[in-house]
């Protein structure tokens, strides 16, 4: 085993709970943007649809990344079935927690609102389970995703610790760039050849999750291990590009014609893929220099957040939906709307999280970790 670095990775941590805290502004944009989701405003607002994209197109991407660096970070520290059981643990028993008690009565809820209830029994029995697998699963997908990539990566780290010195230390962004536009336009391909043999798996939910989303964001996890492996690359990603910058405004933009543009039936989601693979890499520039020249540092109230980002997460969504169900219709303006949705979810999200700091089960089933005897001096998530 090797020991982990004695110097916290401050901004990493507070990146990571920057990204998850993202997707509370992202799924209340939602609302009012002009895509359509579960709850949608009468009249969708464009600035709102343009500030929902920017969020959507990289905020995974770089989010694997870090969870890649940490997951090797640990694969260093443990033993490997230790290892596996301690990640599985820490995200698999949060999500398992959160389908009971948070997405089926989400689900259940949405069935009310959309007035969907009376059709439930005309669905095949693949249909149904379909379905619950969309709805349950939900926003909690990623969880599902690390779960697998964990497993993998019991192999996968294997390999890299093995070959960790054969690292070239002269990558550079040509390089990745290169990787990752080839790993996008590997990813295109398989989803056009599986749309064009077997159309009708791209509409099931486990497929989706399991296969597609975890072959996307498989060469971000793998990168973070690598930047955890090889100095240079670290040196690289938090030192400012203006490459990488030019590159991701020019990237987002081909992003939104895209999006105005494109044909689901056509090469949209293809063509998005590619440029989401490359938009994310020079995104984690971006992002990791800015936040480490802003956020390396210790900080009581940025340490609270780190440690509820997970569990506000989990909880911000049913109370989206609920925000969107039934305050949203009597709000006419958007900005207000978007204004009051934060409010009201954040607000919330936070009160919940102080309940569930004094109640131990809950405490453990949200972190899949064991408990400290005070509820706040539970450690940081990894």
């Amino acid at each position: 085993m090797t020991n982990a670095p004695a110097q916290r990775e401050y901004f990493l941590d507070s990146i990571r709970a920057w990204l998850m805290l993202l997707g509370i502004p992202f799924h209340i944009s939602l609302i009012y943007s002009s895509h359509m989701w579960h709850v949608n405003s009468t009249f969708p607002s464009w600035w709102l649809t343009l500030f929902n994209d920017a969020i959507h197109a990289f905020r995974m991407q770089v989010f694997f990344v870090i969870s890649g660096y940490f997951s090797y970070m640990l694969f260093l520290r443990y033993p490997l079935k230790r290892w596996w059981k301690i990640r599985v643990e820490r995200v698999g028993i949060p999500m398992l927690t959160a389908i009971p008690l948070l997405t089926l009565p989400q689900f259940m809820m949405l069935q009310y609102v959309k007035n969907k209830t009376a059709q439930w029994h005309t669905l095949s029995i693949y249909d149904k389970f379909n379905t619950l697998a969309w709805e349950l699963i939900s926003h909690l997908w990623f969880l599902l995703v690390l779960v697998i990539l964990t497993t993998v990566s019991m192999l996968l780290f294997r390999k890299l610790r093995q070959r960790a010195h054969r690292l070239t230390d002269t990558i550079s962004f040509a390089h990745l760039s290169l990787w990752f536009l080839l790993a996008g336009l590997a990813w295109a391909a398989f989803r056009r050849i599986v749309f064009l043999l077997y159309p009708d798996i791209l509409r099931d939910a486990l497929f989706n999750y399991v296969v597609m989303q975890t072959l996307f964001y498989l060469p971000f996890f793998v990168l973070g291990a690598v930047t955890f492996i090889n100095p240079r690359l670290k040196t690289l990603f938090t030192s400012p590009s203006p490459w990488c910058m030019v590159g991701s405004a020019l990237a987002f933009g081909a992003y939104l014609l895209n999006q105005r543009y494109g044909s689901g039936d056509g090469w949209m989601y293809e063509t998005e893929a590619v440029i989401t693979m490359v938009l994310g890499l020079w995104m984690v520039n971006v992002v990791f220099s800015l936040g480490y020249k802003l956020l390396n540092f210790q900080s009581a109230r940025v340490s609270y957040f780190v440690n509820a980002s997970l569990f506000i997460y989990l909880v911000h969504h049913p109370l989206t939906l609920l925000f969107g169900a039934w305050i949203t219709p009597h709000i006419e303006s958007n900005f207000m709307g978007f204004f009051t949705g934060l409010v009201f979810v954040i607000g919330i999200a936070v009160l919940l999280y102080e309940i569930h700091l004094r109640i131990p089960l809950l405490r453990f089933l949200f972190s899949g970790k064991p408990q400290q005897n005070s509820a706040k001096g539970h450690a940081h998530a990894k």
